[in-house]
């Protein structure tokens, strides 16, 4: 038994040793150059530190904050027609939408416009009475992790004309309510509405008819659960309103439902994908190549489904080209971990299209994982992409708009903290532009 032990005494020192020895040689066979150091990295984060300086001054804007962010999406609006954009906000932490007014030019004061709005996560602001002054729609999940109970609804914040807002359930206890917006769907000349419900796994989407004196009637257009997205345009140029759908939860489809001018849709599957851990978190139309037909920006970047959530090395951005007659043509613009919130403008002034794009799920921990970046549009639809941020973090919804009515487009970003790290952490962001 000890002529046992000794043996096995000997080979663990004998590993030990060889183990060191080969941990010398092998330290002394590599070539230091390819070893980053602290100064390396020193040095990339002011390089990268210096661009968003270049591009853009950053700031705070709203209410300070104590608890961990969860803002889920703001719009640039210019609420009170005072000729100053401001920011309306969904904060899921206070269940609530509040209103960043800027008055007088650069002053920004956050107003409380409602609360008890569980969950909200999507915000328009238009005139839906006509009237002559900016009403809020809300779409209200009822709560931000998965659930298949009704306990999603549609809330339009009606303005007094003196900015004053009084609330309107249009309809509650459905599934999941993650977007509404307002058209005219049925050609009677005034506004219904386009709903995306997620819900969990009986999610729908829906169109709602606006029959006056705030009354209404819904009506089911499709149902499949994971619809995130609607947007109302005439995609056949037919002369009446179609709505688009992102839909992401066992599917990962963009539908179009083509509407024959009296609220009757026909859904037609204009994109879809074949991996369903896709991660679809947005879409957004815009004329990328100028030539008259709305286009579709879409990211993929949704890790929300992961514990903890990690990006997926098939994240990214992606251009849908319309090609007319209901055909689209997808582009891979670039590869980007957690990418959200696609927005398209002339941000260098150079007359073609560029996008700018947020990160809600990158790798956090890593000092150089972008938060915010400038695909630049080389006039050919050709997008080279430029770090604009590593910091904030967790942003999972941006706006453009000119806010200090000097030309230039700049941005307006918010954090959603609902996990680690927290140490790169800003509520809301004004990102004034620099070039």
């Amino acid at each position: 038994m000890t002529q046992k032990k000794n043996k096995i005494t000997i080979l663990v020192v004998l590993t030990v040793i060889l183990g060191i020895l080969s941990s010398f040689f092998i330290y002394q066979s590599i070539d230091k150059s390819t070893i980053e150091t602290d100064d390396d990295m020193d040095k990339e984060k002011k390089e990268v530190a210096n661009n968003a300086i270049e591009y853009f001054t950053i700031s705070a804007i709203g209410n300070d904050f104590t608890e961990n962010p969860r803002i889920s999406h703001i719009i640039a609006n210019d609420l009170d027609n005072d000729k100053l954009l401001d920011v309306v906000v969904c904060d899921m932490l206070s269940n609530s939408v509040s209103w960043i007014r800027q008055h007088p030019i650069g002053v920004f004061q956050e107003i409380r416009l409602a609360d008890n709005l569980i969950a909200p996560a999507h915000v328009e602001a238009i005139d839906f009475d006509e009237d002559g002054d900016k009403d809020i729609m809300v779409a209200v999940l009822g709560m931000l992790f998965p659930n298949n109970d009704k306990i999603g609804s549609v809330v339009i914040l009606e303005n007094d004309g003196n900015n004053k807002f009084k609330k309107h359930v249009i309809v509650d206890k459905i599934a999941r309510v993650t977007d509404v917006r307002a058209g005219d769907l049925d050609g009677d000349g005034d506004k219904d509405l386009a709903v995306a419900q997620f819900g969990y796994d009986d999610g729908e989407t829906r169109w709602i008819e606006n029959l006056g004196n705030w009354e209404f009637n819904s009506h089911i257009i499709q149902r499949i659960s994971g619809p995130l997205n609607v947007e109302i345009i005439d995609i056949d140029n037919d002369s009446d309103l179609d709505i688009i759908s992102l839909v992401t939860q066992e599917w990962e489809d963009i539908y179009c439902f083509i509407n024959d001018g009296k609220g009757h849709f026909e859904a037609k599957l204009i994109w879809g994908s074949n991996n369903q851990d896709f991660g679809s978190s947005g879409i957004s139309l815009a004329d990328i190549n100028q030539d008259g037909a709305m286009d579709i920006l879409y990211t993929n970047g949704d890790a929300f489904d992961y514990v903890p959530p990690m990006p997926r090395p098939w994240h990214g951005v992606q251009w849908l080209e319309n090609m007319g007659n209901l055909s689209f043509k997808s582009h891979r613009i670039c590869d980007f971990p957690g990418a959200f919130s696609a927005r398209s403008c002339d941000f260098d002034k150079d007359n073609d299209m560029d996008i700018l794009v947020v990160s809600g799920f990158n790798l956090w921990d890593k000092p150089f994982a972008e938060s915010f970046i400038w695909l630049e549009n080389d006039g050919s639809h050709n997008f080279t992409k430029h770090t604009i941020a590593t910091s904030p973090t967790h942003l999972i919804t941006m706006d453009l708009g000119d806010f200090d009515n000097n030309g230039s487009m700049d941005a307006v970003t918010g954090g959603m903290y609902v996990y680690p790290p927290y140490n790169h952490m800003k509520r809301l962001s004004l990102w004034k532009n620099n070039k």
